[in-house]
């Protein structure tokens, strides 16, 4: 056994989609990271282990951007025929390949130093290497769900759910107390093209009848990922999971044992077969941290108004029984949420312990509002905002408190810059774009200029036109332009989800959203009149590109050349800078 200390400016634990969107945007504001995260491949809940799908806001246009965005569209892109094991291989290098992240996988932290109210260090055990490993850092993130970082620091956490009165909500309890909701362990099945028996376990439980699996539909078809097969809420999700776990796998290997021989509609699953059961529970609620603000079910409602938005949610308040599977009532209840609504900086980081930010499904939130925060997409901008926010801190010796009281605002420009969407909000353009004289061929090209990168109620904030028109900005005098910031239409409404929840006979293919531009040409002019090309830029399949440029120009055009299938187009935003 050897103990390795690495020295960083921010530590995440936790790689879930909130650690990893944390840990790439403090990485690529240049500050030295590292990321400690107790499983062999990355991305929680949505990974190869629990295959859960991603979920965010509903209604129009608000899908999440900004790095999930980017690693759903390089999904769409490469997994052409989805596999878990591509989807994996893209969360992890989106990790492994960025140069200032330090990767500690199968690192599981069980331990912190602490100096008064600040941490020093923690501490992790890598079982595979026989490694101790100590992250020393200015800063650190707890994204790992269950805040292992909360007792190991003292940090003030709470659990279960509050009493109705405590913040006026009346979707809670009239007492409060110890229970969550509860635990999933998943089941994928595969469609084949004959007739295949299944055999159950010996230790399953036997469902012989419907009656028996009251308001669970277990019929396969729409989007069915069993999501239902739940407990856990009624005992301690993080102390007692290994036994939550047995009991589920024996629950779910009886539930396809009732489909396969028992249902009344057994005949429609004749050919089906289980492709995967996840033996690592995907978990829905443990500890949840206590921050400046703590957001409550009337925040939810409000719309969240917040100065300090960094952030949005929009899922329903989709409030699962704690007895989950064992209620024979309807599983969850999805009490209404606006969507989207504000989700304030001051609930991302701790109340007491001066150093430490979290993101995911621990924010500081009553339960009610966590039971539609906790959803990936939205823990996943939580994630990037806190890493976002830890790189300010970094670059101006400041604590978490101190970026709220000293820099929100650069924060939220920050995060707009990065294709962030902050409901309400304007990214101020840039001095070079807000100068120049702007022309196009068809279309208002004035529509690129509106400091918002998406359509937002009957305004569509985008530059309308068609493969081969352009959109031309124009200077007296020549202008040095680094880089072209570019926002195109990824289609926000798709329905596609990263990953099929089971698999038929007839193959499901991925393939970038027809939306978005494919190939681009930047052509500039010179001090002298004459044009040049500067990049034919082949092959995009990302939302938001970054062109490096370095050139001095008396004009710039863009000239989007084709897409991956739609005509007209749609361009949100292209910034010189």
């Amino acid at each position: 056994m050897r103990t390795l200390t690495h020295k960083v400016d921010f530590c995440v634990v936790g790689g879930g989609l909130a650690g990893m969107c944390a840990a790439i945007a403090a990485a690529r504001k240049g500050i030295k990271v590292a990321l400690m995260h107790d499983r062999p491949v990355p991305g929680g809940n949505c990974s190869s282990e629990i295959r859960m799908w991603i979920c965010g806001a509903h209604e129009e246009n608000n899908l999440e951007t900004g790095i999930i965005e980017e690693i759903q569209l390089e999904n769409l892109y490469r997994n052409t025929y989805p596999s878990y094991s591509i989807w994996d291989s893209i969360l992890y290098e989106k990790l492994r390949f960025e140069p200032n992240i330090t990767l500690l996988m199968n690192c599981s932290c069980n331990d912190a130093v602490m100096d008064g109210n600040r941490i020093v260090s923690v501490k992790g055990w890598q079982l595979t290497s026989e490694t101790w490993h100590v992250v020393e850092a200015a800063s650190f993130a707890d994204c790992s769900g269950d805040s292992i970082l909360a007792p190991l620091s003292n940090a003030q956490f709470r659990y279960g759910r509050e009493a109705m009165a405590e913040f006026d909500e009346s979707i809670e309890p009239e007492t409060a107390d110890d229970k969550t909701m509860g635990m999933s362990c998943l089941l994928q099945v595969r469609e084949t093209g004959s007739p295949k028996e299944f055999i159950p376990p010996e230790w399953a439980h036997k469902y012989k009848t419907c009656a028996e699996l009251p308001n669970r539909h277990h019929v396969v078809e729409g989007g069915q990922n069993f999501w239902w097969l739940e407990i856990g809420g009624e005992q301690d999700t993080v102390h007692d999971c290994e036994e939550i776990r047995d009991e589920l796998l024996k629950i779910t290997f009886g539930v396809w044992d009732h489909i396969k021989n028992h249902c009344d509609d057994k005949d429609k699953h004749a050919n089906w077969i289980i492709d995967w059961v996840g033996f690592l529970p995907g978990k829905r609620e443990s500890r949840r941290y206590i921050g400046d603000h703590v957001l409550t079910q009337n925040d939810v409602r409000a719309g969240g108004p917040f100065d300090d938005i960094v952030a949005y949610g929009g899922w329903s308040m989709d409030d699962h029984h704690p007895a989950g599977f064992r209620y024979p009532g309807k599983p969850t209840i999805f009490h209404p949420a606006p969507s989207p609504f504000g989700i304030p900086y001051r609930a991302l980081y701790s109340k007491n312990v001066e150093n430490l930010f979290f993101a995911g499904r621990n924010i500081s939130a009553s339960h009610a509002a966590m039971s539609s925060t906790r959803v990936m997409a939205t823990c996943a901008i939580l994630g990037q905002a806190v890493g976002t926010a830890a790189a300010i801190a970094s670059e101006y010796g400041l604590s978490p408190r101190g970026v709220y009281q000293q820099k929100i605002g650069l924060l939220q420009e920050q995060l707009m810059l990065d294709d962030c969407y902050l409901p309400g909000e304007k990214r101020t353009l840039t001095e070079l774009t807000a100068a120049a004289r702007l022309t196009a061929s068809a279309g208002n090209p004035e529509m690129l200029r509106t400091g918002v990168d998406r359509p937002v109620g009957t305004e569509s904030n985008a530059w309308e036109c068609r493969c081969g028109d352009h959109v031309q900005f124009s200077f007296d005098v020549p202008k040095s332009i680094e880089t072209l910031r570019l926002v195109f239409d990824s289609n926000l409404n798709r329905e596609i989800k990263n990953m099929p929840s089971y698999y038929k006979v007839e193959e499901l293919k991925y393939t970038p959203p027809d939306t978005l531009v494919k190939d681009f040409r930047i052509e500039y002019q010179d001090e002298a009149g004459a044009w040049h090309t500067a990049v034919e830029y082949t092959g995009n399949h990302q939302r938001m590109v970054k062109v490096p440029l370095n050139i001095k120009a008396m004009a710039l055009r863009l000239t989007p050349l084709s897409t991956w299938g739609s005509d007209p187009i749609k361009i949100f935003a292209c910034d010189l800078m």
